[in-house]
């Protein structure tokens, strides 16, 4: 049986996506700047440079490892955020995401410790993968629970603009890094952005700690108790949309490609564009997302959640065949046109509804493990999609085609998900994850 949620207090619902914005914002600043590292510096610091490809390949694989990580920081923060609640974990993940990517900042090199840096930058970066599992989904539930349910796509946008405004970041602090003269970048010049870091700990706690948990969840918790084993629950009530968000997340290696193997293609030496002006490509997208996310998402308050969701997995699909032929001819104008357009404006559909369109197929005792756990699993394959490119793209890493190809064939299961899914723009907040009218999931063992 459903339980009744009462009308958040007055305030609460954007003081939570404030919240999430902020918090997603300085994690995601984080994370990315690994993303830009990775295809600029690290090859270099981390791995042998008498071998150019075999450096680049095993540095993007680094990046891949956190999305390898993320589905077992899903299962470990998904279970203690449906039996414990959003904001502890919200608190949680940020605290750890700083202090990893600190950590970083101050590995030693290649040149230093021989193959040791390299394990110590993995070992960091799994961390900065547990850390992520758990943000968004967290944030996404927080946000998603406290909004007024004719507007939930909007309020769970703020969690998605927050990681384009962490995006934006981490692309802005390493424009004037990527400008010093290598010897100073290649030394201490890249540590900086990491050492930055630390200020998340600092600002996410404070933003964070006066957050006041959901009214869905206080009152799921006080009517019926917890559940007791959220994943047990989640597997025989919401496998089938577990598998949805599962294909449906496949669609962030658009964002992946477009951050990191492109980045790294455009600034080779086939088609030798410069860091700087790459990275504004970057910056100049994420700006333009940051104004299109909310817009999407308020139009699927209106339309519903699976018409814009399409828009964005389908139109991806084409719109990197444009990016990729842009950074091909070595046209900067075309580059940035097509950039703009395929990152900035088309994939926001996407990434701006995901947030409301998954968090609404689950029911409020799980829907923080659904979350986590099905977009986490899709991430996974998201992040290694830099390393699979990495390969595609032939002896020369040149292939942009074959990596075109190889993004949109990755758009199909979101594309496929969204058609499969059920409609839930209109379904109220506490009917939210009932398989089908007058019947309700049957009672799970739960725990006072």
């Amino acid at each position: 049986m459903s339980v009744p949620v009462s009308q958040a207090p007055p305030g609460q619902p954007k003081k939570a996506a404030t919240a999430a914005w902020i918090g997603s914002a300085l994690e995601y600043y984080d994370f990315f700047i690994y993303g830009s590292a990775a295809a600029l510096i690290f090859p270099e610091v981390f791995f042998d440079e008498s071998d150019p490809a075999t450096a680049t390949l095993l540095s993007l694989a680094t990046f891949g490892v956190a999305y390898a990580a993320r589905p077992v920081g899903a299962l470990f923060l998904g279970h203690f955020g449906d039996r414990l609640g959003r904001k502890k974990i919200m608190v949680f993940t940020l605290i750890l995401m700083g202090v990893s990517t600190f950590l970083i900042g101050c590995l030693p090199t290649r040149d230093q410790v021989g193959t040791l840096a390299p394990v110590l930058l993995v070992l960091c970066r799994v961390l900065q993968g547990i850390s992520a599992a758990g943000e968004q989904a967290s944030a996404n539930s927080m946000t998603l629970e406290h909004a007024p349910a004719h507007r939930r796509g909007f309020f769970t946008s703020f969690t998605l603009s927050g990681t384009q405004g962490g995006q934006l970041l981490a692309t802005l602090v390493f424009i004037p890094i990527a400008a010093l003269p290598e010897e100073q970048l290649l030394s201490w010049g890249w540590r900086v952005p990491f050492w930055m870091s630390i200020a998340v700990a600092v600002v996410g706690y404070v933003i964070r700690r006066k957050l006041e948990e959901t009214p869905a969840f206080e009152q799921q918790a006080a009517a019926e108790g917890v559940v007791k084993l959220p994943l047990a629950v989640l597997m025989r009530e919401h496998w089938a949309d577990v598998l949805r968000v599962i294909a449906g997340a496949l669609v962030a290696s658009v964002s992946t490609i477009f951050t990191v193997w492109a980045l790294s293609y455009a600034t080779s030496d086939s088609v030798g564009m410069s860091r700087s002006s790459m990275l504004w490509v970057g910056a100049l997208a994420n700006l333009v997302a940051l104004a299109a996310i909310p817009l999407w998402a308020t139009l699927s308050d209106r339309i519903g959640r699976r018409p814009v969701y399409l828009i964005g997995a389908a139109g991806s699909a084409v719109t990197m065949f444009g990016y990729l032929w842009a950074i091909s001819t070595g046209s900067y104008p075309l580059t940035m046109l097509f950039g703009i357009v395929a990152f900035g404006v088309v994939y926001s559909a996407a990434n701006g509804v995901w947030p409301s369109f998954y968090g609404e197929m689950f029911s409020t005792r799980v829907r923080l493990s659904g979350m986590a756990i099905g977009t986490q699993i899709g991430f996974a394959v998201a992040g290694f999609a830099v390393t699979f490119a990495a390969q595609i793209a032939g002896p020369h890493g040149d292939d942009w085609s074959a990596v075109a190809l190889f993004t949109a064939a990755l758009c199909v299961p979101p594309v496929v998900a969204a058609l499969t899914a059920r409609e839930t723009a209109k379904v109220p907040t506490e009917q939210l994850g009932e398989r089908a009218a007058g019947q309700a999931p049957q009672p799970a063992k739960v725990a006072a």
